[in-house]
């Protein structure tokens, strides 16, 4: 099981860093805070399911997660078969595409890597977690002419991935400035300044960073789904030892409290 996490976070990992691994790697922009309290909020996890199966897995798959673990998210078959389940036939399948790989790479310049640990691959030590990172990412797709898709991002610079939730957030504009480089009077640095709203999506701002947050919960859970049970389990051990160590501890002291 180690060795097939292992190698899913080297793919993810590798198929995020081929346009932009750079810019990733010298800092990029400060990553938004992911609002932890969706992680237990089981409508949004379903929201955010909901989100991945009909905006994510149609050239993302998830080859490691089966449909039928969605039922620890309150879910029943028939749910999952009425509402998630579209590129398969059987609940006991795996989150797969029908997409060609190579076809993708054509398409994309790189062949869109597979979800299902895409949380904890992008977490950074400097600039927060996996869901910090994915939060950041889709709440800053804007519109640049000059990419072969249309679309650039600001956390991930030249992604080969076009914004596939524009419609709900609707088409932006970034706005930079050339301004002097701190580090280096003689040298100009590219500086954002902004996003222009060029046309309104199905969501309100607001609404979006909602939406983005229940789907990151969602990816986030998927990378580990009995994470929830693992965290209950590791307070009730904490709290056993805590109370076995004052038994043990009175225990000894009456043990030898006739010792001299």
């Amino acid at each position: 099981m180690k060795k097939i996490i292992a190698k899913l976070l080297i793919a993810a990992s590798a198929g995020l860093s081929l346009a932009g691994g750079a810019h990733a790697a010298g800092g990029g922009i400060e990553w938004d805070k992911f609002p932890k309290e969706k992680m237990t909020d089981m409508a949004a996890l379903q929201h955010g399911a909901k989100l991945f199966v009909n905006y994510c897995l149609n050239c993302h798959s998830a080859a490691f997660m089966r449909y039928n673990r969605l039922r620890d998210l309150g879910l029943s078959e028939v749910q999952i078969k009425s509402n998630l389940l579209f590129a398969s036939d059987k609940v006991g399948e795996t989150m797969k595409v029908s997409m060609d790989a190579k076809q993708a790479k054509d398409w994309f310049g790189a062949a869109p890597p597979d979800l299902t640990v895409i949380a904890r691959s992008r977490a950074s030590a400097s600039q927060g977690s996996g869901a910090d990172y994915l939060y950041t990412y889709m709440r800053t797709f804007y519109r640049d002419d000059s990419k072969a898709t249309g679309w650039n991002n600001l956390a991930f610079p030249s992604v080969a991935m076009p914004h596939a939730m524009w419609e709900l957030q609707g088409q932006r504009t970034a706005k930079f400035v050339d301004e002097a480089d701190p580090h280096d009077k003689s040298k100009t640095v590219h500086v954002f300044k902004g996003f222009e709203q060029i046309s309104p999506g199905a969501l309100t701002p607001a609404q979006y960073d909602d939406a983005v947050a229940d789907l990151v919960a969602y990816l986030q859970w998927m990378g580990e789904p009995a994470q929830g049970e693992r965290f209950r389990l590791g307070v009730l051990v904490l709290l056993f030892l805590s109370v076995f160590t004052l038994f043990a501890w009175r225990l000894n002291a009456s043990y030898w409290k006739d010792v001299k």
